[in-house]
């Protein structure tokens, strides 16, 4: 027996012949889900944690695309289907030779160059392939220099917006691909004191 009964102006709305081409005439929808929908939500929460989660930015690396507080939504599934592609904003685990960061730190940055490329930022612009780049998202031109560096099969090369304030492949080189962990996909919160 059911608990929530139609209103008592179901009746009427119905014999109403306007409304008689309504798909939800038997107002089913409206009752408690059941065992059958919690195995759905359950089922689409499992899923949710499986191939998406959500991150916390802690630096202004990536400032002005994401700042400081932002809660962004990061998507794990992408990857199995296709090969990361230049201006993704990926999140990876910190590289193996980096001391000073623990095996769960993660790290948000752009994908500005991938495999067979070669990278190098002088003059205040970045070189891919010997082609400066034009790159309207960046906070300010880079004020370093760095070497040559030709991207191996397998990696990419990631820098930050924030060129001058990021910690990024210019310090350590190009990054392995299995090390990504996912693809930002919009940011889900931002607080308001921004």
């Amino acid at each position: 027996m059911s608990y929530l009964r139609p209103c008592a102006l179901y009746k009427p709305l119905i014999t109403f012949p306007s409304l008689r081409w309504m798909p939800c005439q038997s107002w089913g929808f409206l009752r408690w889900p059941g065992f059958d929908g919690f195995l759905r939500f359950l089922l689409v929460a499992l899923l949710w944690s499986t191939f998406s989660e959500i991150r916390f930015i802690p630096s202004s690396s990536m400032y002005p695309t994401l700042l400081v507080g932002d809660r962004i939504i990061v998507e794990k599934a992408s990857y199995f289907l296709r090969s990361p592609a230049i201006n993704d904003i990926v999140t990876f685990q910190a590289p193996e030779q980096e001391s000073g960061f623990g095996k769960d730190a993660v790290f948000i940055k752009r994908i500005v160059a991938k495999a067979g490329d070669l990278v190098q930022v002088h003059d205040g612009s970045l070189y891919v392939n010997g082609v400066a780049q034009n790159e309207n998202f960046i906070a300010e031109k880079p004020s370093y220099t760095s070497y040559l560096t030709y991207v191996p099969k397998g990696h990419v090369y990631v820098l930050g917006d924030n060129r001058n304030n990021s910690y990024d492949s210019h310090n350590w080189g190009p990054l392995p691909v299995e090390n990504i962990v996912g693809r930002y996909v919009m940011c889900c919160y931002r607080p308001s004191n921004h």
